[in-house]
Formats: structure tokens, C-alpha cells, sequence
């Protein structure tokens, strides 16, 4: 059985993590024990700033309405009487020359819309993740992309900018996805301006903590020579 405690540990160690990497789960009905997200929130990536800070909670799709790009990414619509918002933001966007409508269809997307959405520090989560979220150093995520390739995996060679959130439906169909951030992403949560995202598929998880030793260790002997 995976000890995603020990997980924690491991990542936090090996790649000198300031905050606790994010569990992400998506299922049909919440686990028992974990409570429902109570009161608002301007953004589906502010979720992952109290999972940073410690607290596992799940939400259901109203939750993440106030964010029309989260919601997008994650595959939840918008009920009819906000359904507009997405289409304003978008223009917004577009008028301040943040971004090309002919862009919007190559966004990400999770592949169904999930009933619940699990978030918790990796090392208290209630689940098996479907997305792990580390944030942190490149000096340092860049052992965890060394560690996939000596696992035999293919990280995505893109570093992926706006919406950060987008990273989470990247890791539906590889290894792992890198990222700059966004403004609104560093708005809504409190990453420093030098970190970026790495988010793991959480299905790769384990190959890849069991790399992170190895190539810590010959890191630091390359750094010697």
C-alpha cells in the first residue's frame, strides 16, 4: 500500500519544498470522514492554497462556479443564469490582449465532469490522487522531471503558461506537466513569484519518488566534480 506520508516526506525533502504538495482527487461520491467545502471562493486554484495549508475538504461543482476558466478546465458547467460569465471573461481577456480566442480550444480539459473534487495535503489524503501539485524552485522541481525520465517516463517537454489550472487535465494522458504560473493563479494563492508548478499524474507517483533518492544523490556528486 502506498504511504503517501512517507511520499510527502520523500518529495519535500528532495526538492527543498516550502509548502506541502497538493492531493487532487476526482470521484462519484466523497470518502467518508472528509468534510464538504463550507463558503466561497474566487477560484478553483485558491482550493490549493488550503490544501497547501493544510486542510482536506472535497467540493462539488457550485464551488468552483466563481472561476468560468476553472470551471472550463475542470469540465464543470456553468448553471444557465451564470453560463454568460465564461464569454465575458473571455472577452475580457481578449480586449487586453491577454489571450487569442483561437487559443480556447487547445485549453485542456479533464475528460468527464467529476461529481466531487478531493483536495488535501499529499501526506493526509483520504484517496489515491489523480494529480499531485508540487510548487517550488526550478533548481529543484527539475529533479522530479530527472526522476521520471530514469523511471522510463516521458515528461512533456512544453512548459505551459496560462491557466495554470490546466496542468491538472494535462496529467490525464502524461507522466507529468510543468508550469509558469499565471497572474491569476499567483493572485489567488500565495506562491512566490520564483517558484513554478510541476503537477505528477498520481498514477506515476510511486515510479517517480523512488527515483528522487538516486538522482539527489547524483546531483549533488556532479555538483562535486
Amino acid at each position: 500500500m502506498t504511504s503517501y506520508a512517507s511520499h510527502e516526506r520523500q518529495l519535500t525533502s528532495a526538492l527543498h519544498l516550502t509548502k506541502r504538495p497538493i492531493a487532487v482527487a476526482y470521484r462519484e461520491t466523497a470518502p467518508d470522514g472528509v468534510d464538504q467545502f463550507d463558503g466561497t471562493m474566487p477560484s478553483t486554484c485558491s482550493f490549493w492554497r488550503l490544501a497547501a495549508d493544510g486542510r482536506a475538504f472535497y467540493t462539488v461543482a457550485s464551488d468552483h462556479y466563481n472561476c468560468p476558466i476553472g470551471s472550463y478546465t475542470h469540465n464543470i458547467s456553468l448553471p444557465e443564469e451564470r453560463a454568460d460569465e465564461l464569454n465575458q471573461t473571455l472577452k475580457l481577456m481578449t480586449d487586453i490582449g491577454y489571450l487569442r480566442m483561437e487559443e480556447v480550444p487547445g485549453i485542456p480539459r479533464l475528460k468527464q465532469t467529476p461529481n466531487v473534487v478531493i483536495y488535501a495535503p499529499l501526506g493526509d489524503t483520504p484517496v489515491a490522487p489523480d494529480a499531485v501539485i508540487v510548487s517550488g524552485l526550478p533548481s529543484a522541481l527539475m529533479l522530479a522531471q530527472e526522476a521520471a525520465l530514469r523511471a522510463g517516463l516521458s515528461p512533456a517537454a512544453s512548459l505551459m503558461g496560462r491557466p495554470t489550472c490546466m496542468a491538472v487535465p494535462m496529467v490525464e494522458s502524461q507522466p507529468m506537466a510543468a508550469s509558469l504560473g499565471c497572474i491569476g493563479n499567483r493572485t489567488y494563492t500565495d506562491v512566490g513569484n520564483e517558484a513554478l508548478y510541476l503537477t505528477i499524474a498520481g498514477e506515476h507517483l510511486d515510479a517517480i519518488v523512488d527515483e528522487l533518492e538516486i538522482i539527489s544523490t547524483a546531483n549533488n556528486a556532479l555538483l562535486e566534480y
